[in-house]
């Protein structure tokens, strides 16, 4: 594959960037900082960003079958935002235990419906990260207006949600144990019906967000590792991506034919000349599968 420069977006300052989706109809890129609970957009077109502050850690960002609406994961709920009135208009899910767990990396399935990952809560009231200690993560769905359902749970860090492109193969990780898993997907149902180690002890750090191209090779973030790792369905590796920054934390396919690779970053305080905490993109020389929205 031949990849171009990578380039910086935005530079946002983030302690832990994530969550990033292309937003086609804007064309703008949102993305959050977790520790300071912040939600960024960034046009494409102009480079402008805004920015807003919610009362919580902000982890991940969904696209909604409402234009105007986004799904926005927090530290402990999932509400609807109005992305023009920039306001909160409903509550589609509480998580209990909260503020002890917090939820983490969210995205939508082939039918509309929401996966989320929830962990032990690393984000000190002063926005310091904390050590990961306890393995409660777990792993959920939530259909709007439905309940949410816990599928799996005994997990360090649930990351990674992503589906294969004809949807019957589904992908998530666990960061501490550096696997990612797959299993057999239903893609009418929503049920995730088997699992398995795909792709576990790459060396170059632990797995943090993907995104899975139009070939159905998945993309792979590796925090700490300086480098995305793009992994074939048979779990080979299909090539490696040297970013400028140690640790890259999810991506996500944007643009006209979905051949730019955007991926977010989270500063490195053991690196003073790391150009973290940013936005940036590539042209990934394949085309990629975009975010679903959330069938409201």
């Amino acid at each position: 594959m031949l990849h171009t420069s990578i380039r910086r977006v935005a530079a946002t300052q983030d302690i832990c960037g994530e969550g990033c989706v292309w937003h086609p109809q804007q064309n703008a890129a949102f993305w959050t900082d977790i520790n300071r609970g912040l939600l960024h957009r960034c046009s494409l077109a102009n480079g402008s960003v805004q920015t807003w502050a919610f009362d919580e850690p902000v982890t991940a960002v969904a696209l909604t079958t409402q234009e105007h609406l986004l799904a926005l994961v927090l530290g402990g709920r999932i509400v609807l935002w109005d992305s023009l009135a920039h306001r909160e208009t409903e509550v589609l899910f509480r998580l209990p235990g909260w503020p002890a767990l917090r939820c983490n990396d969210a995205r939508v399935d082939p039918a509309g419906v929401l996966w989320f990952g929830t962990m032990q809560n690393n984000v000190r009231p002063d926005g310091a990260t904390a050590e990961v200690t306890e393995w409660q993560g777990a792993l959920y769905s939530l259909a709007a207006g439905g309940e949410a359902k816990q599928w799996l749970s005994g997990f360090g860090i649930v990351n990674t949600l992503a589906w294969s492109p004809t949807g019957e193969t589904m992908y998530f990780g666990d960061t501490l144990a550096n696997c990612l898993y797959r299993g057999s997907f239903d893609p009418v149902r929503s049920r995730l019906e088997s699992r398995e180690d795909f792709f576990a002890e790459f060396p170059r750090g632990l797995p943090d967000g993907s995104t899975i191209d139009a070939q159905g090779y998945l993309w792979n973030c590796r925090f700490g590792g300086a480098c995305i790792v793009r992994v074939a369905p048979d779990g080979s590796i299909a090539d490696i991506i040297d970013t400028p920054v140690r640790n890259p934390t999810t991506c996500a396919f944007a643009g006209g034919d979905a051949s730019t690779l955007l991926f977010t970053s989270a500063a490195d305080a053991t690196q003073p000349d790391d150009p973290g905490d940013s936005l940036f993109s590539l042209e990934a020389g394949v085309g990629g599968m975009l975010g679903t929205p959330l069938r409201l």
